[in-house]
């Protein structure tokens, strides 16, 4: 009999088994076999339901559609949120995941659609949850024939629907950019719908936070004046993930008193939760076995078992590594459906759809996705969730583990942890993470660029008149400011748009810049749309030779149309794929303050916080052939530079202070890049934000160099002109550690840092001090540098001065 006949029969032979003793195999058999590996465990036990009757005053025609799908009492929460709403405020419910938070909102905007004809606006973050809602809503409208008409609008909407959404839908079902973009800027048209405004439904309360979430308290804004121009007071009813300040978050995202829920009444099945750190596999350079290859263990463990499971990856050219290889066990015969699929954002909305549509059916048996199924798309039952690498904040990880157990299933989660410090961190205090309260998600909606972009946008929707406001910053001078650009009028006591300009088409709510490049395959001459990729990630992913993949299969961009963004691919059988190499240059403009590092103390150094310009560089990528990790080449890539203002947090050290400690240029750069590696990390985990959510470098402050780390693992110097400079020739060495938002302009992150700086040094060099290494690794200073002992001093000594250094300023 064949391997694949003998896979089958022993695939058959485990669906016959159920679920929970599935389940139970994997976890026996994981503890028996790697339970060296596993540092922490939690067993949350399953939670009983608590019930509340159905609402006396609910609508007799909801009431019966809830009868014909089998609901015939609530959630206590459910009933709580009744209540509160009915009485007129606004509400968060902030319960688990999957403890029916939908109907606590869908309850009380259908009862009153019912009742009175009023309309409501349903917000969600992405297109797939925008869907999913209207399935549930056309599910009860379908049980009992309710006559609701429920609609999305959203950018895949036909235009010749769109006047039909607008005067006829009961619930418009839409996401922010759309509000953004096509509704309030064209309200007139949606008169109808804003004078019978009774709801606004705001889902995934806890993806709105940084840049986004200060958008969209801006959006609210806007939406608020729209709403009381047309004499309407809509209550906001928000749902969330577990996070720690849903209510706060909620009261700053619409500047009004906010009800909170936060205790879930819904029954919950036994969860599992394994913290895994890969073996050591060089003791002396303290390097791991990768996380990757751990993660694909445990999934091809789940998935031969029979369980469905769930991959989550930090980047999307890892999704497609571990789909691969996943693939290469479980696909290898093309003429079966594949049981392994890839979800990430770039895919073309329709695969996209048809993968949900596979996965909700359970016809998929893993699937390997970034943060984009985080969110709450139904994507059927799932039994195993696998992270490969901490998500960077409690929530998030809580979040995705909650995608399993299901409908009272048991549930295994599994966080595998990367050699970043952050991971280990994490798995070698399992005491700090399984005793961690959730993160607080942070907006600063008052950030001047973004502010001043949506009183742009305001104005042109309505004019402003004298004395009204918009924000905590004064108005009266940004629309002096914008009557200076030309695009405002000031007349009779009110600001008029007069610009030419459609302000919202210049606005990204999510992104730096605007503009997708879109991927073309043309491997049989022809030009297929294959994926899109957006501005910020192009530079990284689409360099001509790059290898980008979709499921897994490779194709290289050969030719990348950088002005009409457009980058063309064929598909190739290369055995190896491709990792941008970027650096990172820093020119300090203004400091907005500067203080000794040890508060109190005139000391060797100052760290400072402040405006700065940067300037990314994509020099060149690395070939990585798959399964060895082998680095095989190289190649260039001729990009412009990508720059924008931002703030930043920066230590310094006193010239003659640092020659005396670390006589040797070449030491101080690759001390201050181990301080950098470690302090980014310790940041991101003080800061509670996620570690793309900051930026490091270190470089002279004034733009004319930078350190990076050599393909050898050594640090150089590159000037401005990115070529490669001896240290020892530089005239000024002044060398600066930064740490900087990620975002145009900022978004607060820097200034707690700056305030809080002692205690992130000293953390920092207590993570270095008690690493288990001998010369420095990865869970502490970053990739190793190559010749340590032939230099007298380990990259880890280093890095231990350096902090030493810039914690005495």
């Amino acid at each position: 009999m064949g391997k694949p006949a003998v896979a089958l029969r022993e695939q058959v032979a485990q669906q016959r088994v159920e679920p929970g003793e599935r389940l139970e195999r994997l976890i026996a058999g994981l503890e028996r076999r790697y339970g060296e590996r596993i540092t922490g465990r939690l067993v949350l036990p399953a939670q009983e339901g608590r019930y509340a009757p159905l609402p006396s005053a609910l609508h007799a025609g909801l009431r019966n559609a809830l009868a014909q799908r089998g609901i015939e009492r609530l959630y206590a929460h459910q009933a709580e949120a009744w209540e509160l709403v009915r009485s007129g405020n606004n509400l968060v419910i902030a319960t688990p995941t999957a403890s029916g938070k939908t109907l606590c909102y869908n309850l009380p905007v259908l009862d009153r659609v019912l009742s009175d004809q009023s309309k409501a606006l349903y917000l969600f973050p992405t297109k797939a949850l925008a869907q999913d809602q209207v399935a549930e809503l056309s599910e009860i409208n379908r049980a009992a024939e309710l006559g609701l008409k429920a609609f999305t609008f959203d950018g895949d909407t036909p235009g010749d629907a769109r006047k039909a959404v607008r005067t006829r839908g009961d619930i418009v079902v839409s996401n922010p950019d759309m509000l953004h973009k096509a509704i309030l800027p064209h309200h007139t048209k949606w008169a109808q719908f804003f004078e019978a405004l009774a709801f606004v439904v705001v889902d995934e309360l806890h993806s709105y936070r940084g840049v986004f979430g200060s958008h969209v308290a801006n959006l609210f804004r806007r939406l608020e004046r729209i709403c009381r121009f047309y004499g309407v007071t809509p209550r906001f009813i928000f749902a969330s993930a577990t996070i720690a300040n849903p209510g706060e978050l909620a009261q700053r995202l619409i500047g009004e008193p906010v009800q909170t829920l936060t205790v879930s009444g819904a029954p919950r099945g036994e969860r599992s939760l394994f913290l895994w750190n890969p073996p050591v596999v060089n003791p002396d350079l303290g390097i791991r076995a990768s996380a990757r290859s751990q993660t694909t263990r445990i999934a091809r463990a789940a998935t031969k078992l029979g369980l469905k499971n769930i991959v989550f990856a930090r980047s999307r050219l890892m999704v497609e590594v571990i789909t691969k290889y996943l693939k290469d066990i479980f696909d290898r015969d093309p003429r079966r459906p594949p049981r392994v699929l890839a979800y990430r954002g770039g895919y073309l909305p329709s695969e996209r759809r048809r993968s949900e549509r596979d996965l909700r059916a359970g016809r998929v048996d893993t699937v390997v996705s970034t943060s984009a199924l985080e969110l709450g798309v139904d994507i059927g039952t799932l039994d195993v969730v696998v992270l490969n690498g901490y998500p960077g904040t409690v929530a998030a990880t809580w979040q995705r583990i909650g995608r399993a157990g299901r409908r009272r299933r048991p549930a295994l989660g599994v966080l595998v942890a990367t050699s970043d410090p952050l991971d280990q961190y994490i798995v070698r205090h399992p005491e700090f993470f399984l005793g961690a309260s959730p993160e607080h998600a942070r907006i600063h909606p008052d950030q001047l660029l973004i502010l001043l972009d949506h009183v742009r946008c305001s104005a042109f929707e309505l004019p402003f008149n004298d004395g009204d406001s918009f924000g905590g910053e004064d108005l009266r001078e940004m629309l002096v400011y914008l009557q200076e650009e030309g695009i405002l009028q000031h007349q009779g006591g009110r600001w008029y748009w007069v610009g030419d300009s459609y302000p919202a088409n210049a606005v990204s709510l999510r992104s730096v810049a605007e503009g997708n490049f879109v991927v073309i395959d043309t491997t049989d001459g022809g030009q297929k749309v294959l994926a899109e990729v957006d501005y910020t990630s192009a530079p990284g992913t689409l360099y001509e030779g790059a290898i980008y993949m979709v499921q897994s299969q490779p194709f290289q961009v050969e030719r990348l149309d950088w002005v009409g963004r457009k980058a063309f691919v064929r598909r190739t059988r290369a055995d190896y794929y491709t990792d941008a190499i970027d650096y990172t240059r820093l020119k300090i403009l203004s400091r907005f303050e500067t203080r000794p590092s040890r508060p109190g103390i005139s000391g060797q150094g100052a760290v400072s916080c402040g405006e700065v310009h940067l300037v990314r560089r994509y020099p060149g990528y690395k070939k990585i052939r798959y399964y060895s990790h082998d680095n095989v080449g190289y190649g260039n890539i001729d990009l412009p530079d990508q720059e924008m203002h931002t703030t930043a947090v920066w230590w310094q050290v006193e010239p003659h202070a640092l020659e005396a400690a670390l006589p040797q240029r070449q030491q101080v750069m690759e001390g201050f890049l181990g301080a950098a590696y470690t302090l980014h990390h310790v940041a991101a985990l003080q800061a509670m934000t996620e570690i793309r959510d900051l930026g490091r470098a270190v470089g002279d402050g004034e733009g004319t160099w930078s350190a990076v780390l050599g393909p050898d693992g050594r640090g150089r110097m590159r000037g401005s002109d990115n070529a490669m400079t001896n240290p020892d020739a530089a005239v000024r060495f002044v060398p600066t550690l930064f740490l900087y938002d990620n975002y145009p302009g900022g978004v607060g992150l820097s200034a707690p840092l700056f305030d809080d700086a002692p205690r992130l040094v000293a953390d920092a060099w207590d993570l270095v001090k008690d690493c288990p290494c001998i010369g420095g690794c990865p869970a502490c200073i970053g990739p190793i540098l190559a010749g340590d002992d032939k230099r007298g001093a380990t990259p880890k000594e280093l890095t231990l001065r350096v902090l030493e250094l810039v914690g005495e300023a």
